[in-house]
Formats: C-alpha cells, sequence, structure tokens
C-alpha cells in the first residue's frame, strides 16, 4: 500500500481499506469518486493482495454476454482454484436494474467478490440488494501535493528506463 498515491483516509494504518486487505477476507465494495481516483487500481490491489483472478467489465461498453462470460470465467477458476474471482464493473451506475441484479446471485454464492466503480452517489444509482452485500468507500479527489508526488515518481520511473 505503501506505493499507492492518494486515499489514505481509507488505505493508511487502521483505515477501513488496510484493516480489510490485511483481514486476508475479501467482501464485495463499491468504490464511488471522481474520474481519475484509484478506483480501477484499488481494484486491482485488492485482486493482487488476496492472489484472486480479476475480471473487469465496462458497464459502458458491456452488457449481458460480459455478464454471463464472467460467470463462466469465475466458475472455471472456482473448480479450478476453489478460489472466488474479483469481478470489477467500471461505471456500474451504467448498467441498468436487471444488468446490476444479475450479479446477485453469484456475490451471494461466493463465486464473485463484486467491485464496482461509480463516479455517481450509488445510493441512488445502484440496486438496493447490491448495495446491502457491499461496503461503500469514498474517494477523495487526489491533492495537489499527491499529483506532485505521482508526476516525481513518473519521471523517476522514466529516467531509469521502467515503461510507463
Amino acid at each position: 500500500f505503501e506505493d499507492v498515491i492518494g486515499q489514505s483516509h481509507l488505505l493508511g494504518p487502521g483505515k477501513p481499506l488496510r484493516i480489510a486487505f490485511e483481514s486476508r477476507h475479501p467482501h464485495s465494495m463499491i468504490l464511488w469518486g471522481p474520474p481519475g481516483v484509484g478506483k480501477t487500481t484499488l481494484a486491482r490491489l485488492m485482486a493482487d493482495a488476496f492472489g484472486l483472478e480479476f475480471i473487469a467489465i465496462s458497464a459502458v461498453l458491456g452488457g449481458v454476454k460480459d455478464i454471463r462470460d464472467a460467470v463462466e470465467r469465475a466458475q472455471a477458476t472456482l473448480a479450478r482454484s476453489g478460489r472466488p474471482t474479483v469481478v470489477f464493473v467500471d461505471e456500474v451506475h451504467r448498467f441498468n436494474k436487471a444488468q446490476q441484479d444479475a450479479f446477485l446471485p453469484h456475490v451471494e454464492s461466493g463465486l464473485f467478490v463484486f467491485v464496482g466503480a461509480t463516479t455517481e452517489n450509488p445510493s441512488f444509482e445502484v440496486v438496493g440488494a447490491l448495495l446491502s452485500r457491499a461496503s461503500v468507500y469514498v474517494l477523495e479527489p487526489l491533492t495537489g501535493e499527491e499529483l506532485g508526488e505521482l508526476l516525481e515518481r513518473a519521471r523517476r520511473d522514466y529516467l531509469n528506463g521502467v515503461a510507463i
């Protein structure tokens, strides 16, 4: 977590996401915040932290077929490894009620650890049944200092030949 810039209110020592990640018990969540604050990065970190398969779905471009494909992949992973799959849905608020409801049986069965990302208030845009099965974390915009740190890291990596 030391490599993550920003979101110290969630990832700092003793903070909710840090505690959750260190517990070794993944749980479903909704990450709510403006664009560019690290919602996708946090979802990938969670999958990595727990050693779980990661499937990303864009609610802007995807649909029922993508959900079915994710179910099939997650079932294969569960059969092979006995472990659930992190299913990340970017812009989850763009899925309609039926599409959001399609995740419920798989979240309840433990096939999925659901991570939804949204820029909209989930209380209004995510169906209640899905919302009740997930923790909501509010991500904050990066500060000027944090953006400067990010740029400095990118510059340093570039100069050291690290692909950006």
